[in-house]
């Protein structure tokens, strides 16, 4: 094979790792797992038999029927990857709109495994904390229900985790109704009503979950920035992948 097979394969190989090992370490499976060991599979593929693909693409090339069916395919690709570029802008922005000092901060839920945070939930966690100790007279809306397995509430578990580590009961609110992100959103602004906190918030999440969440609360009459979690790299792929899906499906699927 020549040298060009071996990087495409490379490549391809590279790719399987890190979105099959939150998959094999984890269990973590979702629409951003299957996307991307596809993808990895294709690039293996085509590394693999570069030569033979390269001969019917140009025998497909020789024929109108060929032509149309290659620039479909040429079409999707740049559709895909346009809107991948700039889902991911958005992603950015979003995630670098950072809060004025000391204004109310509204921590979105995650995954409970048992009563312990699940790692990306112990990311925003660990944002939370140090939003709350930088910025003394803030407090935060700790926003999460109960899912069937889990044994408390997501906002439980962010409270107990939050105190344990210093930080006091009277600047945590607790909101353990919401099942959405749209629900988390809904939820604590008739909190903040009843508090008489204003509709002005800091969203602490993770960075790739950023835009969707913030410009929700737009949508909902909040005033919104951003305290962004930093995704574990070995996540980050999957769930940057599913996020894409996620944007989408929020822009046209609601």
């Amino acid at each position: 094979m020549e040298k060009i097979q071996y990087l495409w394969m490379g490549a391809g190989f590279v790719l399987l790792a890190l979105f099959a090992a939150p998959l094999l370490a984890k269990g973590i499976l979702n629409i951003g797992t299957v996307t991307g060991i596809l993808i990895s599979g294709l690039l293996i593929f085509y590394g693999r038999f570069m030569g033979n693909i390269h001969e019917k693409i140009r025998a497909a090339a020789a024929t109108t029927v060929g032509k149309i069916v290659l620039a479909a395919v040429v079409l999707l690709a740049a559709a895909i990857l346009v809107t991948a570029v700039a889902e991911t802008v958005l992603m950015v922005r979003a995630a670098s709109n950072h809060p004025p000092k000391n204004i109310t901060a509204v921590v979105l839920g995650c995954k409970v495994r048992g009563t312990k945070p699940s790692r990306i939930l112990q990311e925003r966690l660990d944002a939370a904390y140090e939003y709350l100790v930088e910025n003394e007279e803030a407090v935060a809306v700790l926003s999460g229900g109960q899912g069937l397995d889990e044994e408390i509430s997501e906002a439980q578990c962010m409270f107990e985790y939050l105190t344990a580590k210093g930080i006091e009961e009277s600047r945590l609110l607790l909101e353990d109704a919401s099942t959405t992100t749209r629900e988390n959103l809904i939820f604590s602004k008739e909190i903040l009503k009843e508090q008489g906190l204003g509709e002005k918030i800091t969203i602490i999440t993770s960075d790739f979950h950023a835009y969707r969440a913030c410009d929700m609360a737009e949508k909902l009459g909040l005033e919104s920035y951003s305290t962004p979690a930093h995704t574990f790299f070995a996540y980050l792929p999957t769930y940057y992948v599913r996020e894409l899906y996620g944007i989408l499906y929020y822009k046209f699927g609601m």
